[in-house]
C-alpha cells in the first residue's frame, strides 16, 4: 500500500520540533507516525498525519519548508524474522531502501513504511 508522508526541515535548534508540533496542534492535525533523523546544525522530520494537505498548509503558514512523498507500507507478523524476511525478498532483488521506520503495532501484526525509488517494483514483489 502506498502511504504518503511530510517531510520537514527542520533547524536543531531548541524548540523548534515543538514549534512544529504546535502548528500542528493549533489546525487540529494529529500525527500518527514521526521519525527524526538529524545531524548537528539540523534535521528531517517525517511524519504521516490524518490530513497531510492541512498538515502541509499549516506547517508552510507557520514558516517550514516542507515537501511530499509517498512511502511503501507493508504489514508483517509482528515477530522476530518477519521483517528480515519480507525485505529479503527486496534485497535479492535489487530494490534499495532509502530509509525504513515502523508506523503501527496491532493485533499481532506490524506496519513498516520504507521509501525506495521504485515503489512499484517493492510492491509487486511483496504481493
Amino acid at each position: 500500500m502506498r502511504v504518503n508522508q511530510i517531510a520537514v526541515f527542520l533547524e536543531n535548534r531548541k524548540g523548534r520540533l515543538h514549534a512544529l508540533l504546535g502548528a500542528l496542534s493549533e489546525a487540529n492535525v494529529n500525527v500518527e507516525s514521526l521519525n527524526i533523523a538529524d545531524t548537528r546544525d539540523f534535521g528531517i522530520v517525517r511524519l504521516v498525519t490524518d490530513d497531510n494537505d492541512k498538515a502541509q498548509a499549516a506547517l508552510t503558514a507557520a514558516g517550514f519548508t516542507t515537501a511530499r512523498g509517498d512511502l511503501v507500507g507493508i504489514e508483517v507478523p509482528d515477530k522476530p524474522g518477519s521483517l528480515t524476511a519480507t525485505l529479503g525478498k527486496l534485497s535479492e532483488e535489487g530494490v534499495n531502501l532509502e530509509y525504513v521506520y515502523s508506523y503501527s503495532r496491532s493485533g499481532g501484526k506490524a506496519l513498516i513504511l520504507f521509501k525506495t525509488d521504485d515503489a512499484e517494483r517493492a510492491e509487486a514483489l511483496l504481493k
